[in-house]
C-alpha cells in the first residue's frame, strides 16, 4: 500500500483523451490523472485514492474517510 491522498472526481474535462479528472481533495480543484484506471475508468462522483498525481486506486466514500484519518494521524507525530 501507498501513502495516498483521496479525492472525489468532479469532472472529466473534453480534449484529455480521458486521461485527466478534475479532482475534489479538500475543498480544493486539482487536475489529476485517471488514466490508470482503463481497467474500471472513473467517473464524476467516484472516490479516487491519489499518488504523485495519479488516481492509483478506486475507494468508496468510507475507504476515502479511512485514507484521511490515517493521513491526519501522522500528522499528529510527537514533538521532540
Amino acid at each position: 500500500m501507498c501513502l495516498g491522498i483521496p479525492g472525489r472526481v468532479v469532472d472529466i474535462p473534453d480534449g484529455y483523451h480521458g486521461q485527466i479528472g478534475l479532482v475534489d481533495v479538500s475543498g480544493e480543484r486539482r487536475k489529476v490523472n485517471i488514466g490508470l484506471l482503463e481497467d474500471d475508468p472513473a467517473r464524476p462522483g467516484d472516490w479516487v485514492i491519489i499518488h504523485m498525481g495519479f488516481a492509483v486506486e478506486k475507494t468508496d466514500e468510507a475507504g476515502a474517510a479511512e485514507a484521511m484519518a490515517g493521513l491526519r494521524l501522522l500528522g499528529r507525530g510527537e514533538q521532540p
